[in-house]
């Protein structure tokens, strides 16, 4: 497997080897040896999500109050999608900063995201099936959400799907409601970059 830190620090684009023949292909889709020595601390699995997305599908963004958070590793099993994490942490150098890593099933790629950052996802075809590894479970009380839209992150979503046709953003009623990262600050939604550094130091 290949590590890549992204513009985002502490979030990672993971790339594994294929070996293929005959019969189809085999792949390590995650290691715990590896990635603790790339990232500085173990995942600690928790909780597997799946989620299948029609084309345009924008589920996101997405992150959980610090602590505990969720820190997740997300893979598309088939399709593609484009996976984009947001610094949502207050007082982090690189806040506001998004990266994106395109996620499908031919490079069967990986991102890794900490706990106290933002997470969300375009889905470019009918079908895309993403999995997410996660640190904790769900709770409702401490999730929250930014707007993908949000004109000030200006997140640079594809506007064509994996086939050429053109693609418009379809988000439910809860990302379409949510706050800009602006307001969420206001409100007091948002980790800050001391209290994730605090907590990821007790797993280290």
């Amino acid at each position: 497997m290949e590590y890549r830190e992204l513009a985002v620090p502490g979030a990672f684009e993971i790339t594994p080897r294929q070996f293929g023949d005959p019969r189809g292909l085999f792949l390590e889709a995650f290691k715990a040896g590896p990635f603790a020595d790339a990232v500085g601390h173990s995942f600690d699995l928790a909780q597997v999500n799946t989620s299948v997305s029609a084309a345009g599908v924008l589920r996101g963004i997405h992150f959980a109050d610090v602590p505990p958070s969720q820190a997740k590793y997300v893979m598309c099993a088939k399709g593609a999608v484009l996976d984009v994490v947001v610094d949502i942490r207050v007082g982090s150098p690189t806040f506001g900063t998004w990266d994106a890593v395109l996620l499908d099933d031919v490079d069967r790629r990986a991102i890794y995201l900490p706990e106290g950052l933002g997470h969300a996802f375009m889905s470019l075809e009918d079908g895309s099936t993403v999995l997410y590894l996660c640190s904790t479970g769900y709770a409702p009380g401490r999730e929250h959400g930014i707007h993908p839209l949000d004109p000030a992150l200006a997140i640079e979503w594809p506007t064509t799907a994996r086939d050429g046709a053109p693609l418009t953003p379809l988000l439910s009623e809860k990302d379409e409601a949510a706050p800009t990262l602006a307001e969420a600050q206001l409100q007091g939604l948002l980790p800050t970059m001391e209290a994730v550094t605090a907590y990821l130091a007790t797993r280290r």
